[in-house]
C-alpha cells in the first residue's frame, strides 16, 4: 500500500478541487483520508490476515434477539418509526438510567434514538456548535470527533492524555477554556486507550466546568465493558454534570450487533429539544423493527449486565496467550480493545509495524498514531479482542513469533 496509513489530520485549509475549467468547489475536510478502520479492514482482507483491528466481534448477535426483530417485521411494523423514537424503546431505557445510575430521565423529551453512536455524536456537536467557536477533545481520539467538529465550522482544541496511563492533565483543560469553548468531548470507557475516568477525574471536571457554559459530550458506548470491578462513570450519576451533558450509547456494541447501526442519546429536556431539530434532518428516524425488538430484549437485564466479565475473560485469555511475547502492555480497563507496546521489537512508525504486521505476519491492527492530531507516535498498536478464542489463538500465535 503506497498511501499512508493516515492521510490526515485537521490543519483547516481550504483545497480547491478542480472539476473542470468551468466549475471548482472549496473541499470542507481536505486533510482527512479514508478512516483508518475502512483501511485496515481492507488490508487485512486483501492479505488474508486475522483482523484484530476494527472494533467489531467476530461472533453472531443472539438468535433470540433476531427473532425478535423477525416478529416485529411480520408483524407490520415495517415504516417510519416515531422521529425521537419508539416509545416503548425509551421507556425502558428510562427505566434502565434510573436502576443503573439513580437519575430520572424523561422517557418523552429527554432520549432519542439514532442510527448509531457516531450520528448521535454529530448531531450533537451540529445542534449546539457555531462557526467559529472551540470544542476540547482528549487525544489519542475517536476519528469522528475533530471532523464532525470541522464540517460545523468550528475548532478542534486538543488536549494530549498523559502516557503510560493516559490520564487527563487537568491543570491544562483548565487555561484552555476561553469564552469561545461552546463543548468539551469526553469518552470512557475509552477508544483506542481502553482507561476510563476514575471518580477523581468526575471532580476535577465538575471544577473545571463549574461557572461557564460549557456543554459535555459523553461518549459512552462502552459504558457495559469495565473491568476488575471497577464501576462507570456515567454522567448521570452526577448532577452537576448532567445538566450539561448530551450522552451518546450504542446497542451494537452491547449486543454484538455493530451493523445495526443504533444507538441513541440521553439529554436534559431544554438540550434535547434542540438535538432533535437537527436530529429530524439528519437522519429522521432509524429502523423500526429494531426498535421494538431492542425494547423487548432490554427487559433481560443480564443481557448487557453480564458483558464485563465475558470480556474481561476474553482480555484475559487474549493476554494469557501472548504471554512471553515481546509485547509490552497495561491491562486495558473498559471496551474489547487492548494497547500492546511494541517498542522491544522495532524503531518502525507504528503505521509502517502495523502495516507490515498484516501483510507479512498475518494479523491486523490499529497504529495508535492515527488518533493524533498530530500523528504522535508512541510505538503502540491497538488490538481489538472482541473475537471467538479460536480467532484470538490464532492471532496470539502468530503474535508470539514477532
Amino acid at each position: 500500500m503506497k498511501k499512508k496509513l493516515y492521510a490526515h489530520y485537521f490543519k483547516g485549509a481550504i483545497q480547491q478541487i478542480k472539476i473542470d475549467k468551468y466549475m471548482h468547489i472549496q473541499a470542507k475536510l481536505p486533510r482527512i483520508g479514508t478512516s483508518i478502520f475502512t483501511v485496515m479492514s481492507k488490508m487485512a482482507k486483501e492479505y488474508n490476515a486475522i483482523n484484530l483491528s476494527q472494533g467489531f466481534p467476530n461472533f453472531d448477535t443472539a438468535n433470540e434477539l433476531k427473532q425478535l426483530v423477525t416478529k416485529y417485521m411480520r408483524e407490520g411494523h415495517n415504516q417510519y418509526a416515531p422521529m425521537q423514537g419508539v416509545a416503548s424503546l425509551r421507556a425502558r431505557l428510562a427505566d434502565k438510567a434510573f436502576s443503573l445510575y439513580g437519575t430520572l430521565v424523561d422517557a418523552d423529551s429527554e432520549i432519542t434514538i439514532t442510527a448509531g453512536a457516531t450520528q448521535a455524536i454529530y448531531t450533537a456537536i451540529s445542534a449546539f456548535v457555531k462557526e467559529g467557536e472551540e470544542v476540547i477533545i482528549f487525544e489519542p481520539a475517536y476519528d469522528s470527533y475533530a471532523p464532525s467538529i470541522l464540517l460545523n465550522g468550528a475548532r478542534p482544541k486538543y488536549v494530549q492524555l498523559e502516557a503510560p496511563d493516559y490520564k487527563i492533565p487537568w491543570d491544562k483543560v483548565r487555561w484552555m477554556i476561553n469564552s469561545r469553548t461552546r463543548m468539551m468531548i469526553l469518552n470512557s470507557p475509552h477508544n483506542p486507550t481502553g482507561t476510563i475516568l476514575t471518580a477523581e477525574d468526575i471532580e476535577e471536571l465538575k471544577k473545571v466546568v463549574a461557572n461557564t457554559d460549557v456543554l459535555l459530550l459523553s461518549d459512552e458506548v462502552y459504558e457495559h465493558i469495565v473491568f476488575d470491578s471497577k464501576q462507570h462513570e456515567s454522567f448521570l450519576r452526577h448532577p452537576e454534570l448532567w445538566k450539561r451533558s448530551l450522552i451518546t450509547y450504542s446497542f451494537g456494541k452491547t449486543y454484538h450487533s455493530t451493523g445495526w447501526k443504533i444507538g441513541y442519546c440521553m439529554a436534559p429536556d431544554k438540550l434535547m429539544q434542540e438535538f432533535r431539530r437537527a436530529h429530524q434532518f439528519i437522519v429522521f428516524s432509524v429502523n423500526t423493527p429494531m426498535q421494538y425488538a431492542l425494547a423487548d430484549y432490554l427487559k433481560e437485564e443480564s443481557k448487557y449486565l453480564n458483558l464485563s466479565d465475558f470480556y474481561q475473560k476474553k482480555r484475559d485469555y487474549f493476554l494469557s496467550l501472548i504471554e512471553g511475547s515481546r509485547f509490552q502492555w497495561t491491562p486495558t480497563s473498559g471496551s474489547y480493545f487492548q494497547l500492546l507496546d511494541y517498542s522491544a521489537i522495532t524503531d518502525e512508525k507504528d503505521t509502517a509495524f502495523a502495516e507490515r504486521l498484516t501483510k507479512e505476519l498475518g494479523v491486523a491492527s490499529i497504529p495508535i498514531s492515527v488518533f493524533y492530531n498530530k500523528g504522535l507516535d508512541q510505538k503502540m498498536l491497538r488490538f481489538c479482542f472482541a473475537k471467538t478464542d479460536e480467532t484470538l489463538e490464532q492471532a496470539a500465535e502468530l503474535l508470539r513469533k514477532v
